[in-house]
């Protein structure tokens, strides 16, 4: 089977079109009247006055990990490992150890989500046999000022004070609704 080939002729172009110019006339057009727009049309210009005014997340809305415990207060986990498996971008870290209790095979000695590689993409939630980790609505995590502080272990998924709570329209914005 032969392959066509259809040639497209692509006309010349001039030494006005070559220079650039109306594109840059182009670009510094769309740049200014955006500029005039938002500076002259304030009853047009969509702005959250953030922290007086807390935005509304969606429902859907993935933000900061928190582990569930058990009836008798341990973490749920059962250190599976499957959400560092399906996690995309590598950011989970797990270590494993036997359980004191025999009914339970494994818990998590380290559980460690590096909060800066996170995409928030909730395969960790979706992955997990035991419910163990989920993702909150309507929180966001606390803003650090060093890398460190965005490495968190189990004591601060386990504490839901530490998070930043926004308004989500009545839900509570931790677990489920």
């Amino acid at each position: 089977m032969a392959a066509t080939v259809k040639v497209v002729e692509r006309k010349p172009r001039t030494l006005w079109e070559q220079s650039y110019y109306p594109e840059i006339f182009k670009g510094l057009g769309i740049t200014m009247g955006r500029f005039f727009r938002n500076t002259f049309g304030r009853e047009e210009t969509v702005t959250v006055e953030y922290p007086d005014v807390r935005p509304t997340y969606p429902d859907r809305y993935r933000g900061h990990h928190y582990l569930t415990v058990r009836n008798d207060g341990s973490v749920a986990c059962v250190a599976c490992m499957c959400c560092p498996t399906v996690c995309p971008a590598a950011c989970i870290h797990i270590e494993a150890a036997e359980h004191p209790d025999p009914t339970i095979e494994k818990y998590p000695v380290r559980f460690e989500i590096d909060l800066l590689r996170c995409i928030y993409c909730g395969l960790c939630e979706e992955a997990c046999p035991k419910d163990a980790i989920r993702m909150t609505s309507g929180v966001h995590p606390v803003p650090h000022d060093n890398r460190e502080g965005f490495r968190v272990g189990i004591p601060e998924l386990l504490d839901k004070t530490k998070l930043t709570k926004c308004d989500h329209g009545g839900r509570d914005g931790l677990g489920r609704g």
